[in-house]
Formats: C-alpha cells, structure tokens, sequence
C-alpha cells in the first residue's frame, strides 16, 4: 500500500548536497560528514527543528524503536519505521510525511522475530530516475519510485500474492532456498505467502541490501542464536541480483557445499541441515575494486554446537566477495566454531591508512569481543599480526571447541576482555584485596572465550562469567564512526558480561520453534549467579563494579598506528552513584575520577569539525554531546527529548545543517536557529 501525502515547495537539483546516502554515510560505512556548519563554537545554540512520531495518515506504523536511521539524497529524507518496516519519505526541513509504502502482511512477515529492527533503506539510480530499494521482514524486496513510492513496474519477478505490487518485488526465499536439500527433497508444494516450513528453517532480514556497480547485494538475518533450542535451520546464504532488471546473478553459500572451499570444516555433516551464519549486520563494498564485505554471525546455535562439530566455515567471519560473480576473493574468521553470540555485529568501516610509511587500503571489523580486526581490503592480509593462541576446552558432553582462536595483537583491546586479576580495580591495596577475595567467592574471573558449564557438571559450579558478553564490547546498538581524513577509528563499547548456563534444550522448546531436532544443551534463561545484597556498612559500598571503568566508553584509535589516541566515558553516571562512590570510607582523601559513565552505546557520526554522541548526563537527561575529536573532550551538550540510540545521521538542506537523532518512538532534528 502507498499512501502519498503533498508537500509544497520540495527541493530540486540545486540542493542536492551535503547528502546521506546510506545508513552507515555511505558504502565505505564510516558514518562521516565533510560539513562543517556545526562547530564548536555555535553547538550550544542547537535547537529542535522537528520531530517525526510515525505520523502517516492512513496507514498504522505502531511501536518505532531506535533501530533504524534514515538516508538523505535527491532531497528528501527517506526511512523504514515500526514491526510493519514502513517505507517513509519525509521533508527534510519539517520532518512531515511525503509518501508512505507497506508490504500487504503475510505469514511470513508474522513470525518474522527482526521485524521491527529495520536499519533503513537503499537509494540507487535506476535509469535516471531514483529508486528506494527496501527489504522486509518477510524477506521481499520492493523497489519503489523515490518521489512517488509507487513500485517500478517492469523490475523483478513479481510476487503472486494478492495486495502485492504487480512490479517492482523479488522473492528472496524462493531463491535462497532453489538448490537447498532439505526444500527440494521434502517435495512440498511452495506457498509464497508462509514461505519455508518452521521445521526445516526460517529466515528474514534486518539491514538494507547494497548496490555495488549495478548489482543488488542482499545480507538476512535469522531468529536470535540464544532463542533457539533445536538444530536445523536455512543458511544465510548472500544473494545478488542485476539492479537493472532485478534478475538472479548469484548466490554464495556461508556453509560451504562439497567441493567448495571450507566444506571440510562442517563436521558430522552439519553443513545438510544447520543454518543460520547470516548477514545481519550492514554491508559496506569498494566500488573501485568492484568488492562487497560481509559480516557474519554464529551457526546455529549460540552457546552450544556439539553438533556441528569443526571451526564452520564462514560463521563469524568477514567475507569479501567479487560483487559480478558472487565469488570468495578473500575471507577472514574471526572466532572459530563461535558458541559466544560473538556474531559480527557493525557494519565493516573502509579507510585508507598509513603505516609504516606504506598507503593501505584498509578495512576495519569493530566486534563484541571489543577488537578492532584490521586487513588490507584489497587480499585480506593482517595489517598487524594475527596470533593463533591456545583455547580455554569445554567440559560439555559432545562439545568440541577450536583448540586455538585467532588473537589481534595490534591495537590493544578497546574494552576490557574476559575479567582477570589485573581487571580488579585497585585504589588502594585494601580495596584491591577485597574486590579480588569477592570476585573469586562470586566465581567473577574467567578467560576470553571462557566456555559455558552445563547444569550438573563435574566442578559443581554454576554459570560462566562470559566476558565480553553478547551485548559486547561493541554491537549493532552504538556502530562505530570513523574520519577518513585522519584514519581515526571512533568506537563506542559497553563493559558488560553475559552469565552463562547450559541446561537441556528440551526445557525451553516450544512448538514454534525453528527447527525439528531439539538439541542437547541450550542456554538457561533469565537468573545470573547469585550474589549478596552489598549493604551500607559493606567496605566496598559505593564502589560501581569490582573491576574497573569506565563500564561504557568511547575510544579513539589511530589506525595508521594502531595507538589509542584517548578514551572517555560514555556520557556520565548518575549523580547520586557518583556521591556514593566518592563516599565510600576507603577512598576518603583520594581525588578519584568517579564518572564511569553508563552501561550500553552511544550514537555516533563525525563530521570535518565534531563527534556527535548521545548519553546521559549525571541528572539522567538525554543528551546529544559534540566531543572533540583530537582529544575526546566534551566541548557541547544540547538536551534532547529521548535518549538516541543505534546511530547518528547529518545532512545540508537548503543551507541548513541537521543532525537526526533515532529513539524510541521516533526521530528528532536538531539544527541551528
């Protein structure tokens, strides 16, 4: 359905710049911004210049959530918003709805678990006349008119369900299901509108697709890897199309076939049935080499993989991928038979660095395990070394891990790895005794890539203390940002830990489970260890954490050196902690830092003078701060009326610079008076 709206006085060709062309600013993913409109000087005079709250006549958007950023090109503002993943144009000097789209539901789109997580949309010039490309819940793709939202007649296949488009519409499961054996063997007749039976897998999406040289480039995404409890599921496989006409060009299989390159390290014969090894986070390509990066996740599923033994191939792993023929140029895993929700969670930021006097084109994987992975995009080399290093085992029947990972050696880590003793926080060393003697009662201290107990195993011990945790690090809630100028790296990460263990899968199986074979082990929902209430006569009262801060921060990191150039907490813990913390008798006399900020990410863009970044300040307002990019100090901070989240977005209109602020239920502009 489109419903279109008219708004008087629309921009032509005369405004097009200072333009947003992708969720992430651009195929190179550096969320950057050459304008310069807002500096320093003039941040503080910010004022809100309009708020969009899913405002569409005629259509029901429903609940919006901070997930997806709109794009600015040719004029207008263009986004997808709410569970239905609403196409909407909007006027980028008032925020008003131009002209709205959204796909007829079906079965498919009713299950779909992604389907308010939309990131955006895809612009892309299609014989002269702009189109917005969007993929849905269901997993369809629409092309559609950018200044009208009608779908482009005469483009793809078509859809034949009723309500659909009659033009303009891909089905992406019916092709990434074509050559699939567990489909063509079950011998059922294809619905279009259920898709693939929940026994044999799901599949759905969650970022935009990309166009790269004329070819459509489609990631997907899956149910939550900690959700699932049994072990089949359809792979994420990466499908291309030619734009021009919406034709199938290829297809690259993440779990690797017979005869293909990687298939030797799917065990058990995993690589038949198991799925899942997406491509949820956003894509980012080369144009100039004609490459597109893809960021994978975990096999199914997360937390427990005795059964498909082997390191599975191409599961978190960064791919790059010839953008004509779909074909491996090169590859890199990153976490071998990944069982730690450690899937590749931002999209891969393309810059040109320096090192050693030598000019690299680089590519930079920021991940949950707070490293920034570092290759030469052109054939994937390191650009520092990459150690293989020995693996903490698991004691879990049937599980096998990879007896080596893969260690990053240059830059140092971005936030804190596992928790050790050199992680207990220190102030004095009284406290330092305390915080270590509690830690080892509350079994706190484990290693990176510490593996998950089972209920009843051997030790008598309860969950693991994973660290990063699934919520990293860094995720796809705080992407980093990057200024192309400099090579400086801009990261945002949270200090958090994922208490973790394993049970029987048979006691959280449902019926509408993905899937038909309930596993042996899945992880437990909900408790983490227990640990005594601290009271106010506890010697450690008031102290945030027992290892240190900040516990969110955002890190600045040279990557034509691989040196942090400066880290700040991400905005500013609450006043009243911060008294409690300055408070406590075993710090009196001590000048101590005591804003560690807030847990979670903050929303980022650069621009030629600033980094923006939402947060809290120590009374809980939101805000959106401008940080000083050679030294990360605060010098603005504006009130805004939700706290951001996920990413920042600025563009010029008219002569206006704006900055687009996503939040819960909505976006807000901001601009000068």
């Amino acid at each position: 359905m489109v419903v279109a709206l008219l708004v008087a006085g629309l921009p032509g060709s005369a405004q097009q710049q200072g333009e947003w062309t992708g969720i992430s600013g651009g195929l190179t993913s550096t969320r950057y911004s050459a304008l310069d409109q807002i500096n320093a000087t003039n941040f503080n005079n910010l004022t809100t210049a309009w708020e969009w709250k899913g405002e569409v006549p005629g259509l029901e958007i429903g609940e919006i959530n901070a997930r997806g950023l709109p794009i600015y090109v040719d004029g207008l503002l263009y986004t997808t918003s709410g569970p239905r993943r609403t196409v909407v144009a909007m006027d980028p000097a008032t925020g008003k709805t131009v002209w709205a789209f959204q796909e007829p539901s079906t079965p498919r789109h009713e299950y779909s678990m992604r389907s308010n997580h939309g990131k955006g949309v895809t612009y892309h010039r299609l014989n002269g006349r702009g189109v917005i490309i969007v993929v849905t819940p269901a997993f369809f793709v629409h092309v559609l008119d950018a200044k009208t939202g009608q779908p482009v007649e005469n483009w793809g296949s078509g859809v034949p369900i009723q309500g659909f488009p009659k033009g303009g519409s891909i089905d992406l499961l019916k092709d990434i299901i074509a050559d699939w054996e567990p489909w063509t063997s079950s011998k059922q007749a294809y619905d279009p509108a259920k898709g693939l039976p929940l026994e044999l897998g799901y599949i759905t999406s969650s970022s935009p697709a990309v166009v790269v040289n004329d070819v459509l480039v489609v990631g997907n995404s899956a149910e939550q890897g900690y959700n699932q409890t049994r072990i089949e599921n359809v792979p994420g496989d990466i499908l291309g199309y030619d734009m021009k006409t919406g034709k199938f060009m290829w297809k690259f299989h993440v779990i690797p076939r017979p005869g293909e390159f990687g298939h030797e390290t799917w065990e058990n014969d995993a690589w038949k049935w198991s799925g899942d090894v997406s491509s949820w986070a956003p894509l980012s390509a080369d144009t100039e080499r004609g490459l597109v990066y893809i960021p994978t996740n975990g096999g199914t599923m997360d937390y427990f993989g005795g059964f498909r033994p082997g390191d599975n191939l191409f599961s978190t792993s960064l791919i790059a991928l010839d953008v004509k023929t779909g074909k491996r140029v090169w590859h890199q895993q990153l976490v071998k038979h990944d069982i730690w929700n450690y899937d590749t969670p931002t999209a891969p930021v393309l810059l040109d660095v320096t090192v050693n006097g030598n000019r690299i084109p680089g590519v930079f994987q920021v991940t949950k395990q707070s490293w920034v992975y570092s290759f030469n995009r052109a054939n994937g080399q390191p650009i520092w070394p990459m150690e293989m290093r020995p693996a903490p085992q698991s004691q879990v029947p049937t599980e096998k891990l990879a007896a080596t990972q893969p260690f990053v050696t240059r830059p140092a880590p971005f936030d804190l790895q596992g928790r050790t003793e050199d992680h207990v926080i220190d102030y004095t060393p009284e406290i330092r005794k305390l915080a270590l003697q509690r830690a080892r009662e509350w079994d706190l201290l484990a290693p990176l890539f510490a593996p998950p107990r089972h209920r009843g195993n051997a030790e008598g011990k309860g969950h693991v203390n994973i660290c990063p945790g699934g919520g990293g690090g860094a995720n796809i809630t705080g992407p980093p940002a990057a200024d192309p100028a400099t090579g400086i790296l801009y990261i945002t990460s949270t200090s958090g830990c994922s208490p973790t263990l394993l049970a029987p899968a048979i006691e959280r199986d449902t019926p509408r489970m993905t899937g038909k074979t309930v596993a042996a082990w899945a992880t437990t929902r909900g408790a983490a260890p227990p640990r005594p209430k601290v009271g106010a006569d506890d010697p450690l009262a008031g102290i945030p954490d027992l290892f240190k801060g900040p516990i969110g921060r955002i890190v600045a990191i040279d990557m034509n050196t691989g040196e942090h150039l400066w880290m700040i907490p991400h905005g500013d813990m609450d006043a009243k902690a911060q008294d409690a913390f300055r408070n406590n008798p075993l710090l009196k006399g001590m000048n101590i830092d005591t804003n560690w900020g807030r847990r979670g990410h903050a929303a980022m863009a650069a621009t030629s003078t600033l980094l923006f970044a939402t947060g809290q300040t120590a009374d809980g307002r939101p805000h959106l701060f401008a940080i000083d990019k050679k030294t990360g100090k605060r010098v603005g901070a504006v009130p805004t009326t939700r706290l951001g989240g996920y990413g920042l977005m600025t563009y010029l209109h008219q002569g206006k610079q704006y900055v687009v602020i996503p939040m819960n239920g909505g976006y807000q502009a901001m601009a000068l008076p």
